[in-house]
């Protein structure tokens, strides 16, 4: 970016523009919020010109001297290419509906522990491992090997093979314990879950490779279980790092029919444990054990604690009681701190900014701040690998995004802001001076029931920009969400 320059200009009153009113093709994303959203720190990527640039962001903030400025957008002094793509400026100025009041009042809701602890996420590659952790790692992997030679797991000899000579064969979740290029990956996570302890890793890999064959896991990952649960525990999309991501959204079972279907007796909480089981299998399958083992999910019982180790990169609480929170303070203290580092809550106004930390807001479901549709549901302008940029609009300001027009061309754009409480235009301003401010969409007051994504489109026939600007006259911080196409004519 050190070949460009940029210069940040304010326009006079004698550069006001006609305007002219046209209507924009609005799509509404039929998804109801189940919790309040608030705000977080701008991402905001650079990305350096090519022959083809992508979308390069910036900020400039501007300060006016009257809270009647409508804007004072950024203007980049480029040269139109053939073939261009956009650039954006996203620019902060005083709102016109002055209502700031202190900050500190977003801060006296409830405090939330973030997060308990911190902890690095180990490596599963060996080059990563210490001397002590790799010396740990032999050590388990030969005495896995005398186990299995000698039959001290347990598995029942095919009928062709000599029991007192041929060695065991057992796997876990697909993968064989030794000899094979995922080994590794599976004994660390047992050495992880006990602290590099390597007898106590072996004892927890007979018992879960005994659970295993008693709760027979390989025929229940083939069954076909009747499950009713696919919005209570599902996965989607991948976090920052590229983990997949499990949702388990057990508010759901505030529906005492849902509640009743799946708990009333021990036989219906049997079958829950085995469709969660299964779920958890088949999804750990997915994962590329070349590499590293993935999070898939984590259930609050004790048996997927002792035979599933170490499969959670973070847990995330969303609307948890009250109470539930105070215990995790509590017992805080008590936790190793890699158990501590798992563990992430967030109360319902702040539930979008904590997933936002870990999780892009293209990957974030709808209905929890993010801007990503359900796969049953059709979005045919954008899909998860989209890329959403995040801005945060202060109290008292408005926020505009500037999207310069290099040629002529369909843009098509989906805007949020997190529990909305804002006013929200869309203008095309021409690049020829005489020329028609085109009116997007007529300053809107966007209430918290509004839809929570909003899907416009413009068709650019001359060079120019679009401008859409969100101004917010209460005393909280909101979090804007954008993103946009453009599909040349």
């Amino acid at each position: 970016m050190a070949d460009e320059s940029i210069t940040t200009t304010l326009p006079s009153p004698e550069e006001s523009k006609p305007t002219l009113e046209v209507s924009a093709r609005e799509t509404e994303t039929a998804v109801t919020t189940s919790t309040p959203e608030t705000q977080t720190t701008a991402a905001n990527p650079e990305v350096t010109p090519e022959e083809h640039p992508p979308p390069k962001v910036t900020e400039t903030a501007v300060t006016t001297s009257t809270p009647e400025t409508e804007t004072a957008a950024a203007q980049l002094e480029v040269t139109p290419e053939e073939h261009q793509q956009p650039k954006v400026t996203e620019t902060e100025t005083a709102s016109t509906e002055t209502s700031q009041k202190e900050e500190a009042a977003e801060d006296e809701t409830t405090r939330i522990p973030q997060n308990l602890g911190s902890f690095k996420e180990e490596s599963s590659n060996l080059s990563d491992l210490s001397d002590s952790e790799n010396k740990s790692l032999n050590e388990l992997k030969h005495l896995v090997r005398d186990a299995l030679d000698n039959h001290q797991f347990g598995s029942v000899p095919k009928p062709e093979e000599d029991a007192a000579n041929a060695p065991e064969e057992v796997t876990i979740w697909g993968v064989p314990l030794l000899e094979d290029d995922r080994s590794d990956v599976v004994l660390l996570k047992f050495l992880r879950a006990r602290d590099f302890k390597v007898k106590d890793s072996l004892t927890m890999l007979k018992n879960t490779i005994k659970w295993r064959r008693d709760f027979k896991i390989d025929e229940l990952v083939d069954e076909d279980l009747v499950d009713d649960l696919d919005k209570v525990v599902f996965m989607h999309g991948h976090d920052r790092e590229g983990h997949p991501v499990c949702y388990n959204v057990y508010g759901e079972f505030q529906n005492k029919e849902l509640y009743n279907k799946t708990f009333s007796d021990e036989e219906k909480r049997k079958h829950f444990l085995r469709t969660r089981i299964q779920f958890l299998e088949r999804s750990i399958r997915k994962l590329d054990f070349s590499s590293e083992l993935r999070s898939a999910t984590k259930q609050a019982v004790q048996l997927l604690q002792d035979n599933y180790p170490e499969f959670v990169f973070k847990q995330a609480f969303i609307n948890v009681p009250w109470w539930y929170l105070v215990f995790y303070t509590v017992i805080g203290p008590f936790m190793t701190p890699r158990s501590k580092s798992k563990l992430v809550f967030a109360g319902p106004s702040r539930s979008a900014e904590t997933l936002f930390k870990y999780i892009s807001p293209e990957q974030v479901p709808v209905q929890y701040g993010g801007l990503s549709v359900d796969p049953c549901d059709c979005n045919p302008d954008f899909s998860l690998d989209d890329p959403a940029s995040e801005v945060t609009v202060k109290p008292g300001t408005k926020q505009t995004v500037e999207i310069i027009i290099y040629e002529k061309c369909e843009i098509v754009w989906e805007i949020r802001v997190i529990g909305w409480e804002v006013s929200y235009k869309a203008e095309f301003v021409p690049e020829e001076k005489d020329a028609y401010t085109v009116v997007v969409q007529k300053p809107r007051k966007m209430k918290p029931a509004d839809e929570p994504v909003l899907t416009q489109s413009f068709k650019v026939n001359e060079l120019g920009k679009v401008l859409l600007t969100v101004d917010n006259p209460t005393s909280k911080k909101k979090k804007l969400v954008y993103r946009f196409n453009v599909k040349p004519l």
